[in-house]
């Protein structure tokens, strides 16, 4: 499987943890299928992105 990317970046690691903190909750509250795998990455330009394997 290829990796899906959040469609926006963000200027701190921070910003971007707290995403994958919420993408987490949502999916025990709601029961939702979480993402296999989950994780902040840094791009070229050093800002910050979220991916996730499905």
């Amino acid at each position: 499987m290829k990796w899906v990317y959040w469609s926006r970046l963000y200027d701190s690691k921070f910003q971007a943890g707290c995403l994958v903190q919420r993408m987490e909750h949502d999916g025990w509250v709601f029961g939702i299928e979480l993402p296999r795998e989950i994780e902040v990455y840094r791009s070229r330009k050093g800002r910050y992105g979220v991916r996730y394997l499905p």
